[in-house]
């Protein structure tokens, strides 16, 4: 290549994971050497890095971003990796690094997710909340005089005054929030 030759376009990945051709803007051979060489690296290594990504994650999409944060990655450094068998073997380690810590966040989120399902199943279970649930579902007048009544301990009559309503009401509302309760929590 002559130092008037155009520089030879290089492929990228994209954020949205499709891979994308870079024309350079400039025709001079006077490139930024970092970039540059980011670019020789890409086209020497993204082929076999995806390869390798796939069968770490078993997922192309996954794969494609594990790739393309290796690319980042080598671009944020302080010095890029040498050229030759170097450079490969320091964006493979890169590329399996980012797929353990993929891995690892993935099973804490396994993790976080089967025991909310377990707290999830346990409260299910509990006849206690099972009871309250339901006792929250009641019409209002069936679960004030169900609460005052069962749990607050008042009597009949000091439920009637206390919702205004006539004793007989009061025994009518908790018969039917017993029955209620009873039928549901068979």
């Amino acid at each position: 290549m002559g130092p008037n030759a155009p520089a030879p376009p290089h492929v990228y990945p994209c954020v949205d994971g499709t891979w994308t051709l870079a024309l350079p803007e400039r025709e001079e051979a006077v490139a930024d050497d970092a970039t540059d060489r980011l670019g020789r690296l890409f086209d020497a290594h993204h082929r076999r890095l995806f390869a390798l990504a796939c069968r770490m994650t078993g997922d192309r999409e996954d794969a494609r971003d594990l790739v393309q944060e290796t690319f980042v990655r080598a671009a944020g450094a302080r010095a890029l990796p040498p050229e030759g068998p170097g450079a490969e073997a320091w964006l493979v380690q890169v590329v399996v690094h980012l797929c353990r810590d993929r891995r690892r966040r993935q099973r804490v989120r396994e993790r976080h997710a089967a025991e909310r399902r377990a707290e999830g199943e346990a409260v299910a279970h509990d006849p206690d909340l099972d009871l309250w649930r339901e006792v929250a579902a009641l019409p209002s007048r069936q679960r004030a005089s169900i609460v005052l009544h069962e749990v607050e301990g008042h009597t009949v009559v000091q439920v009637a005054a206390l919702l205004g309503i006539s004793p007989i009401t009061v025994r009518w509302h908790l018969l039917a929030a017993r029955r209620r309760l009873r039928e549901v929590l068979r």
